[in-house]
């Protein structure tokens, strides 16, 4: 594991009762999660929080301040700060739900059960992002983050919906650039294909939720990938929900998070 050099992480902490921990997906935040928050505030204590790069964390200007690694120490710290020693719900979308897995992996005797949504497919994936992740960062270098961002995420081809736009547009551009493209290039491109981390997750022996919106092809894909023939995990499919399935159908998805943590 590689030596963090202690940065600066947003971080909220809500609720009473046993913990579960959030983690956005790229170019998000913890305000993508406040849905979330409400519900499950009543009855858990919830930490969310930027990760480093991205709005109100610290954005290092170090390339090498930037991978997996990094964010999964990072998960580690916050956790210890917010005094949450206790195994808890280790929870995340997208980039976020592979930092919940790697950290469960590293960290299994703090985890005790996973919520993995929109699992990313790995670099070698046409349709992932991890396979497009350095023309994008190349992109933000050379271009900006609204021509960047128009290319790669809310622009014709995206697949977006037209009613998400501007909110997805105006989180992108809370970022930094070079934050962006350092997750990019030390995080995102170096992503793990999901097939071979499934016996890992077997071997933990952890009960996991996998959702994924219906129209979220490559997550589907890479879920069912994750799953394998591994008895301890769930997987549900989200009613027309795309990538961001959270943010498309929030009251689905929290009911489907609900569901999970009664019985776990």
């Amino acid at each position: 594991m590689q030596k963090t050099v202690p940065i600066s992480l947003h971080h909220e902490v809500h609720g009473s009762g046993p913990g579960i921990v959030l983690a956005h997906g790229f170019a998000g935040s913890a305000r993508n999660f406040r849905a979330q928050v409400r519900s499950l505030a009543k009855d858990h204590r919830v930490l969310t929080y930027d990760a480093r790069g991205h709005a109100r964390s610290a954005a290092p200007s170090s390339p090498g301040e930037y991978s997996m690694q990094r964010l999964v120490s990072d998960m580690e710290t916050l956790l210890d700060r917010a005094e949450m020693s206790e195994p808890l719900v280790v929870a995340g979308l997208s980039m976020g739900a592979a930092t919940a897995l790697e950290f469960a992996l590293a960290h299994p005797q703090r985890v005790r059960s996973l919520i993995l949504a929109s699992y990313p497919p790995g670099r070698e994936d046409p349709a992932s992002i991890s396979f497009r992740a350095e023309a994008f960062a190349q992109a933000i270098d050379d271009h900006g983050l609204e021509l960047a961002g128009e290319r790669f995420i809310w622009g014709p081809e995206s697949g977006l919906p037209a009613s998400m736009v501007a909110q997805v547009r105006a989180g992108f551009l809370e970022h930094t650039a070079h934050g962006l493209s350092g997750v990019l290039r030390g995080v995102l491109a170096k992503l793990q294909d999901p097939a071979p981390l499934a016996e890992e997750l077997a071997r933990t022996g952890l009960p996991t939720l996998l959702l994924h919106g219906e129209r979220d092809g490559p997550s589907l894909q890479a879920s069912h990938c994750l799953a394998g023939e591994n008895p301890m995990v769930e997987a549900r499919v989200i009613p027309d929900a795309g990538h961001v399935v959270n943010l498309d159908q929030s009251r689905l998805f929290n009911e489907a998070l609900q569901t999970f943590l009664r019985r776990r």
